[in-house]
Parts: structure tokens; C-alpha cells; sequence
């Protein structure tokens, strides 16, 4: 309960040690004892498309998002500064299954990763092709270097002043929005019916460090 309070509520360790007669590094001991077994438990990303195929599963949807925290000093601080939300915090990728359940989700990245990056990083196309795996995704993934002949990963059309999109192509996008749960499709707080941090205002007193077996 000591760590759960310091992990969840984000509970100085000087103060959960006072308030519990112990150690300060005890409590640090302990919190690092436990974020270390629920990473070891955390799902394979080798291993769970194969699962979502061998459940009847056709596609998966994919997105990025940002946890955010604290401002600390320091340069060191600055790439977790996210330019796209204006704000520190750090960078996930995560799959869900067609119904918006969290099935995987990356370890913690620097704020301003891009979506892309953390893509390539984790070899997500070779992963979901190696299981015979489609996925969905937003704008943020075009030039991801997905195969034009034979994609894995779906993505919209983007549109701009000089280039309008077809029927076809509006039709394309309206498919993929409805396909997709509301809000921030793979948002570690939405899939566990919190509110989504692209919808929602932050809390007043975010962590200042943050592990994917915390979010």
C-alpha cells in the first residue's frame, strides 16, 4: 500500500517513511522492487499480436500519448518537453484490440519522441507483419515507411490547400473515425475509464517521474 500511494498518488518517500516508521530508502527500495515485477509481467511485444491473431483479431489500433509531469530543472529536462502538446511529460506508444482494451504499451520515452520514432524504435511493422497483424493509426503515422503495395498499417488521408481529398478519400477517413473508439484511441487512462489527456485538464500535482507499470 506504501508504494501503490507513492506510485498512484505521488507521495514523497521522505513522508510515506515518516508516517509509516521506516526508511526513507526502504520505501525507495520497495518502490523500485515492485515497478521492476510489473515490468517483468508487462506483455511481449514479439508475442502479443500472435495472441490477438490466435483470439479471431484481424487489426489493432495504434497510437501515441503523452503522461504528463512535473517541470524539473535542469537541461537534462528539456527533452521531455513536447512541443506538439506544450507541456513536460513522457511518450508511449500502445496497441488496443478493436474494442479499445489496452493489449500492450512501450516502455517510457523522452516527451518529444514522435510517434513515428517510437514506431520504428520498437519495430512495430515487422512485428505485426511477423503475425499476419493489421493496425489502424491517425495523420501522425504518415511516412512512417509502411509498404504502399502491401500495407500493415491504415492510415488517413491528409488534406491541405493545394491538394483536396476525393469522395474516396473522405470516405476512407469517415471509415477509419468510426472504426476507432472516441477520444485518444490508445491513452493508458482512457482504456481504464479515466479521462483521456488530450480530453481532460491535468492534474494539479502530476508525478514528476512516471513508469509504464504506473500508468
Amino acid at each position: 500500500m506504501i508504494v501503490l500511494a507513492v506510485l498512484r498518488h505521488d507521495q514523497r518517500l521522505a513522508d510515506m517513511a515518516g508516517g509509516n516508521n521506516v526508511s526513507e530508502s526502504t520505501v525507495r527500495r520497495w518502490r523500485n522492487e515492485l515497478i521492476a515485477l510489473l515490468a517483468a509481467q508487462a506483455p511481449r511485444l514479439d508475442r502479443t499480436p500472435k495472441k490477438v491473431v490466435r483470439q479471431g483479431g484481424e487489426v489493432v489500433l495504434i497510437d501515441g500519448t503523452l503522461i504528463a509531469t512535473q517541470r524539473r530543472t535542469g537541461k537534462a529536462d528539456r527533452r521531455n518537453y513536447s512541443g506538439k502538446h506544450q507541456r513536460q511529460g513522457l511518450h508511449f506508444l500502445a496497441l488496443t484490440n478493436e474494442k479499445g482494451r489496452l493489449i500492450w504499451i512501450s516502455a517510457a520515452r523522452p516527451g518529444r519522441t514522435h510517434d513515428n520514432t517510437a514506431a520504428r524504435h520498437d519495430r512495430i511493422l515487422a512485428h505485426l507483419r511477423a503475425a499476419g497483424l493489421g493496425a489502424l493509426a491517425d495523420l501522425g503515422f504518415r511516412g512512417l515507411g509502411n509498404d504502399v503495395l502491401d500495407p500493415v498499417i491504415v492510415i488517413g488521408f491528409h488534406a491541405s490547400r493545394t491538394h483536396k481529398l476525393t469522395p474516396g478519400q473522405k470516405t476512407t477517413n469517415h471509415v477509419l473515425a468510426v472504426g476507432a473508439p472516441p477520444s485518444n484511441t490508445a491513452s493508458p487512462t482512457s482504456r481504464t475509464g479515466g479521462p483521456s489527456p488530450t480530453s481532460a485538464p491535468a492534474p494539479p500535482t502530476p508525478p514528476t517521474s512516471c513508469a509504464p507499470c504506473s500508468s
